[in-house]
């Protein structure tokens, strides 16, 4: 599918995973092809997987721009990249790509091409043939990585800066397990005839991962009002809501990278009218919640908002999915999130 400036959607939200099921895709073209204007996909944390045969994702001439958020790119295979951004440019925040197993590179910058990627993984993905995972190439190219985990990759260099583009690589970045094609340790960065700045705290590795990046602060809990309501079992970390409620928290990189979780009764709530409305259960998320947290109630019914940045904490509609009969909210901010009846 090719999308410009002339394309009547600019923004996608999945709802749902999406993949490629045709027998094949255009030689040089991609599932998702973008050559000019700007357009916006909101994974939702739902997966995209490509074609066997081509591109996935391709951000092609100057002036194009393709932000890509909360999303899986998964089982792309074939023999061409993963993402290429040619003259384009990608902006990309808590993006997972997983398994893509190619013998070009899983994401490549080039032709003036720039890339920002935030709060990113590349886990288990498989170049099979020598040459850089993830590769920025040529002239006015420019990659940089903010918070980034690789573990588990093969291919020669894990990141690659070539021939006088510019890359940089800061915050928390990890590189663990990754190996070469005879299955000798990967290069974990390299620049050839480039410039490639690093400035990390890598040197905590494995710990690195459930740090809250430096770019980050986490948002300690608000106290609420307490009215009379009926109590009910608080449960007071996020697998004990699971154990206790059958409510379930899922996070980008995990809830033990600092999401924080309380089972709420109506004098956690506060708000009077929200308690006579009769509301179903409710949950407080808070710490690292920008990376993006996922809240699935077993039950029907919609579901309100609580910003913990504002006080007093006002209520607002919050969009659901129901998937596997659960509702289901993604919040990127800390807050109390309420279940009413429809």
């Amino acid at each position: 599918a090719q999308f410009n400036s002339n394309a009547p959607v600019k923004t996608f939200n999945l709802t749902a995973d999406c993949t490629f099921s045709s027998s094949n895709v255009q030689t040089n073209l991609a599932f998702l092809y973008f050559t000019s204007g700007e357009f916006t996909i909101n994974g939702n944390g739902h997966t995209i997987t490509g074609p066997s045969n081509g591109y996935t994702l391709y951000v092609q001439n100057t002036g194009t721009v393709l932000n890509l958020n909360n999303v899986t790119i998964r089982e792309n295979g074939g023999n061409i990249t993963t993402l290429t951004v040619l003259a384009g440019r990608l902006n990309a925040r808590r993006v997972i790509f997983s398994e893509n197993v190619n013998p070009a590179s899983t994401l490549r910058v080039q032709a003036a091409g720039q890339a920002y990627l935030e709060d990113v993984q590349f886990l288990n993905n498989q170049r099979t043939a020598a040459g850089d995972l993830v590769r920025v190439d040529g002239a006015s190219s420019l990659l940089v990585i903010t918070n980034g985990i690789f573990r588990g990759n093969t291919g020669t260099t894990v990141v690659g800066a070539r021939n006088a583009a510019a890359a940089r690589l800061e915050g928390c970045i990890v590189f663990e397990n990754n190996e070469k094609l005879d299955g000798t340790a990967a290069t974990d960065y390299e620049a050839e005839g480039s410039t490639l700045a690093t400035v990390t705290d890598s040197s905590t590795r494995a710990a690195c991962l459930a740090l809250t990046p430096t770019s980050k602060k986490k948002k300690e809990k608000v106290p609420t009002a307490m009215p009379t309501a009926t109590s009910r079992l608080l449960a007071a970390t996020c697998v004990d809501l699971s154990a206790a409620t059958g409510i379930t928290v899922g996070a980008t990189f995990g809830i033990g990278s600092g999401v924080q979780c309380q089972r709420l009764d109506g004098g956690g709530i506060g708000i009077q009218s929200i308690i006579d409305a009769g509301f179903i259960d409710a949950v407080d998320i808070w710490g690292y919640v920008d990376q993006g947290v996922e809240v699935c109630f077993p039950q029907a019914g919609r579901l309100i908002f609580l910003d913990a940045n504002a006080m007093p904490r006002a209520a607002a509609p919050l969009t659901s999915t129901v998937a596997n009969g659960m509702t289901c909210a993604l919040i990127f901010t800390p807050g109390s999130i309420v279940l009413l009846p429809n």
